[in-house]
């Protein structure tokens, strides 16, 4: 799958999380990578959420028009998560916060998902055993890709893992200036401020700098 646009980001933590960071603005201009069908496929793929041949089989089912309108229903779901996200960060999620997750059970209860035995690799012991092992099987979750909507479903599902697992008062939007990117604060002493130290801490510290350069003004000339 080629487009034009950069690789997807991937900093949050939970990928339920970083679903909103597939809207981010990496330098100037602000970046979508959910903006046509095309795009949300490839972000799909790079969240992990659609292998390449789920891939082959959702194009060959589903017309451009149809993915355009579900990566249409993905912005939605991420704008909605936005205001979810941002009106309980940074304290302990309660439990009247179910009363807003109606859009996000409505896709979980629309799910068409299956188990099934596939092979896998056997454990690393009998690997390195001279024993001819039976086939090692394991269970494996998947899904029918029958209509547009469906594709929502590995989404809805990473999203009520983070809802469900994290301490929202880690939760965090970045400090840098121009940035749009939240994530999960999972260092030792919560204090991370930054989606990235190369990118936005960097940019904080060299903006610092120049401040307090500003502040003392030019530097005067030593007499002879």
């Amino acid at each position: 799958m080629e487009n034009s646009l950069p690789p997807a980001i991937f900093i949050a933590g939970p990928l339920g999380l970083d679903f909103l960071n597939s809207l981010a603005r990496p330098i100037v201009e602000v970046v979508d990578w959910l903006g046509n069908g095309s795009d949300f496929l490839s972000w799909m793929k790079q969240a992990g959420l659609l292998r390449v041949d789920e891939i082959a089989v959702v194009k060959s089912s589903m017309s451009p028009k149809e993915l355009d309108r579900v990566a249409a229903k993905a912005r939605d779901l991420r704008d909605w998560l936005r205001v979810f996200v941002t009106e309980h960060m940074g304290r302990p999620l309660k439990a009247q916060a179910l009363t807003q997750l109606g859009p996000l059970n409505d896709l979980l209860v629309a799910d068409e998902i299956f188990l099934s035995l596939v092979p896998g690799p056997a454990p690393l012991a009998k690997q390195m055993s001279d024993e001819v092992s039976p086939t090692i099987f394991h269970l494996r979750a998947q899904r029918r890709w029958r209509k547009p909507d469906s594709l929502l479903a590995p989404i809805a599902e990473e999203i009520a893992k983070f809802i469900s697992s994290a301490d929202f008062r880690y939760v965090k939007a970045c400090q840098g200036d121009h940035c749009i990117l939240f994530f999960l604060d999972q260092t030792r002493r919560h204090g991370r401020r930054w989606c990235s130290m190369a990118v936005c801490g960097n940019r904080a510290k060299q903006e610092a700098h120049l401040a307090r350069l500003k502040k003392r003004g030019p530097s005067r000339k030593r007499r002879n």
